[in-house]
């Protein structure tokens, strides 16, 4: 069943009113106990402020984006390369899923300078940072939905002699599908913490720097407006990532799976 108008208007207009009312505290707050901007700034300061450094901040942002677009794009591939690797044999994915497991709980500020120092492009050395954070959900996420497959349609795939590949793309990839999605939301925002976090470490700046480069550089200024507006812009970034992945889920799963279907009543 279909959310009805009024429903849709609201998911929209609800966290509008709370972002609102929040910022408006924040505003209030600030402009009532009298704080200096460069501790705490109030939020017209920090969207005036955005306004005019955008010509330093907006390449920046599309420095960051393009890091994650591009690790985000890698960390998806291989992760359903490596889970339909694993789903076909359990000695394969015992063999490598624990070193999967490694790279995720390894912080990636430990490893960061090491690739930084191995690979001498540092785009690339950030691109590389950035997919091992990300790719993890990927992997674990399409795993366990390609194991999640009914016994019974398992069964009548076999009874028909059904090969491996038929019951791969029939059968498992159609199971997966909503797992590889939830595991797609969390990557997106992990690509953008993998790239953000690799650039703090790598402290690149010029024409090439990403908003993690400007934070930081406003923070030796200590032009802290600035700050929030860049960190704004790496949050709205993060919203819109994860944003389009709950609309391409919807697009695929609306119409046949219970996960995005609304429930009658």
């Amino acid at each position: 069943m279909r959310p009805s108008r009024e429903e849709r208007t609201l998911r929209i207009v609800m966290p509008l009113v709370v972002a609102v009312v929040a910022l408006g505290a924040w505003e209030l707050a600030v402009r009532l106990s009298g704080v200096p901007p460069y501790i705490v700034p109030a939020p017209s300061l920090v969207l005036r402020t955005l306004h005019a450094d955008w010509p330093i901040l907006g390449p920046s942002l599309l420095v960051t984006m393009r890091t994650t677009l591009i690790a985000f794009a890698i960390a998806v591939t291989l992760g359903i390369l490596l889970a339909f690797l694993f789903v076909q044999s359990r000695w394969i994915e015992l063999s490598l899923f624990p070193y999967a497991v490694a790279l995720q709980v390894t912080p990636i500020v430990a490893i960061a300078p090491l690739i930084i120092i191995w690979v001498k492009d540092t785009q690339t050395a950030l691109v590389v940072c950035a997919v091992i954070v990300a790719i993890f959900p990927i992997i674990a996420n399409t795993t366990v939905g390609l194991r999640s497959v009914s016994p019974g349609l398992a069964a009548l795939f076999r009874m028909h002699k059904a090969s491996r590949l038929q019951e791969l793309l029939r059968l498992r990839v159609p199971s997966a599908a909503p797992y590889f999605f939830a595991g797609l939301r969390v990557a997106s925002g992990l690509a953008l913490i993998g790239a953000v976090v690799a650039e703090f470490v790598a402290g690149t700046g010029g024409e090439g720097a990403g908003l993690a480069y400007q934070i930081l550089q406003a923070g030796y200024q200590l032009n802290v407006p600035r700050m929030f507006a860049a960190l704004a812009l790496v949050t709205l970034a993060g919203i819109g990532l994860f944003a389009a992945t709950v609309w391409l889920s919807r697009l695929v799963l609306a119409r046949w799976h219970e996960s995005v279907l609304e429930p009658d009543g």
